[in-house]
């Protein structure tokens, strides 16, 4: 499947994929684990469509950006955030529109603490928050230890992680017929398989969304709007409603038929509910 992301810059010393569609006001999407910004690719359109200019890039240790050698190197949500200020300053960019989905909203939601004059609003889709990751399954491997998926054989490792990304979503079928296998060729084979453990899921902690927890509503003196699958296994809709009450006026759509990967299985109502935010927030 054909990426989104076209271009290579280096940050902080590491290689960052990105993509840039469009022309008008500044649109910046990140995506979550275990995808990459193509988890876009049916959003995008509508929003060029609509005017406005979108940067996509994928997250260190993610999709077609670099996979570093060092554990040293941070891939966790705080350390994406040093990432994301610098993409975001080779772009030239000051102020922007963020959107983000599942960890990326983790990513989000501690850059805009930390710098809320950057963001003109904020819009958060399926994201975790909290304390609400990592799911209890994933939970519950982690404690029994990685060391067996880390060794496990290639062909165990597709199988297992192959039904756990179908499970993202409310529509299997379609995600089989499209993206899933770009995906699992993201997170499997040599590089992919050990690089979702050491960039990924052994930074699956709380501690990055709990630390801001009490100035979460500080999001509040912005425009915020929540997205949310009503099938989400992965960040049930509890979490939206909890985000919802925790952050001052913002808005909250949850999307029937969907699942956690939404955009994947709703785009084209993602877009239609974001674009009509972001030109009310223009």
């Amino acid at each position: 499947m054909q990426p989104i992301v076209d271009k290579n810059t280096l940050i902080n010393g590491n290689r960052i994929a990105y993509g840039i569609h469009g022309d008008g006001e500044p649109v910046v999407l990140l995506h979550g684990t275990p995808s990459s910004s193509l988890i876009w690719r049916n959003v995008v359109p509508h929003l060029t469509t609509a005017g406005y200019r979108v940067y996509v890039f994928d997250l260190l240790g993610y999709g077609l950006s670099e996979r570093p050698w060092y554990p040293s190197i941070d891939t966790s949500i705080s350390g994406q955030v040093p990432i994301l200020e610098g993409v975001l300053a080779h772009w030239g960019l000051g102020k922007i529109h963020l959107v983000a989905h599942d960890i990326g909203g983790g990513v989000a939601q501690r850059f805009t603490v930390f710098h809320p004059e950057r963001v003109r609003s904020l819009t958060l889709v399926d994201v975790v928050s909290f304390d609400s990751y990592p799911s209890q399954r994933t939970k519950q491997q982690m404690q029994n230890g990685l060391e067996s998926l880390i060794k496990a054989p290639d062909e165990k490792h597709r199988s297992h992680f192959r039904e756990w990304l179908l499970s993202a979503v409310k529509n299997p079928q379609k995600l089989s017929q499209t993206s899933l296998e770009t995906f699992m060729s993201y997170i499997s084979g040599p590089m992919g398989q050990a690089s979702l453990f050491q960039h990924q899921i052994r930074h699956y902690d709380p501690k990055h969304t709990t630390e801001i927890a009490n100035r979460i509503h500080e999001l509040g003196k912005l425009p915020v709007q929540l997205i949310w699958g009503a099938d989400d296994t992965w960040q049930v809709v509890d979490w939206a409603h909890k985000l919802h009450q925790a952050i001052p006026g913002s808005e909250l759509d949850i999307i029937p038929d969907c699942g956690h990967f939404s955009p994947e299985d709703q785009p084209d109502e993602i877009a239609r509910i974001l674009i009509s935010f972001l030109k009310r927030n223009s």
